[in-house]
């Protein structure tokens, strides 16, 4: 490993694709909320990433209203970021 890769780390971040999954299915956000027993403005915020945690019962509620897994629904992506250069 050279000093360039030493002073790279690497952070994540878990993007929810609630949205394509909904279309996929045909459900509309007022149906899944009612299925989940969540609020629309909950559901919302979910589905547009504006969440920093989810349950687990509420991802599962979510899951089984879509047919679906948590991997259906939530991707990782890896961003490499480098400190500032002094």
């Amino acid at each position: 490993m050279n000093a360039d890769e030493e002073s790279e780390t690497i952070e994540g971040r878990i993007i929810l694709r609630l949205d394509r999954m909904m279309v996929e299915r045909g459900m509309s956000l007022n149906e899944l909320a009612e299925k989940v027993g969540i609020t629309n403005v909950n559901l919302s915020k979910i589905k547009n990433n504006r969440v920093n945690a989810i349950r687990f019962s509420t991802l599962a509620a979510i899951c089984a209203a879509l047919d679906c897994t948590p991997g259906d629904i939530l991707e990782y992506k890896a961003q490499v970021k480098n400190p500032p250069e002094t």
